[in-house]
């Protein structure tokens, strides 16, 4: 009976083996597409990883990482120390956090509107000209944005024009309208490329739930409260932990685009930072610090955003 129990778990195994190598051969194609992604990977993202050692030894260009003599924790210390150190981390928590707070929420919102329109031509016009500013890259978009906010752009004109102001305000000229200008200008761009994903979540919720709450006389609201925002709760969560997971970055793209020395106090944040020890000062090492500083805190936030969403909303990434 033993003998009979054990080749029948060796037949299933071998059955399954052949089915795996079977539906493999398959998909020959799609595995090769897959597998140049998973080499780009380990070729970009984790042999690189490698240099993160000389955060821990002072390197020089001149010479190999293994040469370098060893320094210990003392970059970081040096950047904990550093006089920019509190303005700094002001900016990024600042500017993250409050994109998280405006800019997170903004896209659901978009999606349920976008859902209620009954009007196809119109929901694919609206659609469409939401997706457009994702596609420009900030380079360009920067520079419109430059122009269009100078004392003799668009903006200004309208302002005035509009008798909202008085005379033309230097927007990129004065620090104080920094994070404002990052916050709007961030969700404008990202926001209907962003409302895919909920789209997407929107348009798999059974519809008999919603014909159902019809015949029982539910309003519009009351559908998407009880409905559908139930329904894409799972989606909104892990949208939610990797955005947490992000907090420190303060989109590097579009920051390093508008900042000026004039507004510096409130538009360096860590990307900027270790842009400008790294790459134009020369600190490799320090540089490599800072930006492994980041990444532990980073690390830190997805674990406890993971763990918070996994036992308060039953949801989680793993």
């Amino acid at each position: 009976m033993a003998d009979t129990t054990l080749a029948t778990k060796k037949t299933k195994k071998y059955k399954n083996k052949q089915s795996f190598f079977k539906q493999l051969s398959n998909q020959k194609y799609l595995q090769v597409m897959a597998l140049l992604g998973v080499i780009w990977m380990i070729v970009f993202n984790y042999i690189p990883m490698g240099g993160i050692v000389i955060a821990f030894k002072k390197f020089k260009i001149t010479k190999t990482i293994a040469e370098a003599p060893w320094v210990g924790l003392t970059y970081f210390k040096e950047f904990f120390m550093d006089d920019n150190f509190a303005s700094i981390m002001q900016n990024t928590l600042g500017i993250s956090f409050l994109k998280l707070l405006i800019g997170f929420p903004l896209p659901i919102i978009f999606a349920l509107l976008l859902n209620e329109i009954r009007n196809l031509k119109f929901k694919k016009l609206a659609q469409t000209i939401s997706y457009l500013p994702h596609f420009l890259s900030w380079v360009v978009l920067g520079g419109i944005m430059v122009t269009w906010l100078s004392k003799t752009g668009v903006i200004n004109d309208a302002l005035v024009a509009a008798h909202i102001i008085k005379e033309p305000i230097s927007f990129l000229g004065d620090p104080k309208y920094f994070w404002g200008l990052s916050i709007i200008s961030d969700s404008w761009k990202e926001l209907g490329w962003s409302a895919i994903i909920y789209l997407a979540a929107i348009a798999g919720v059974d519809q008999q739930m919603y014909e159902a709450a019809t015949v029982d006389g539910a309003t519009k609201m009351q559908k998407i409260m009880k409905i559908t925002l139930p329904s894409i709760t799972g989606t909104i969560a892990l949208m939610l932990i990797l955005q947490v997971s992000g907090l420190l970055n303060s989109n590097f793209d579009q920051i390093l685009i508008l900042k000026n020395q004039i507004n510096i106090s409130r538009s360096q944040v860590i990307d900027t930072y270790v842009y400008q020890v790294g790459m134009t000062m020369g600190k490799y090492s320090y540089a490599t610090a800072v930006g492994l500083f980041k990444s532990v805190i980073a690390l830190i936030l997805l674990v406890t955003a993971n763990k918070t969403s996994k036992k308060f909303l039953g949801r989680s990434l793993y």
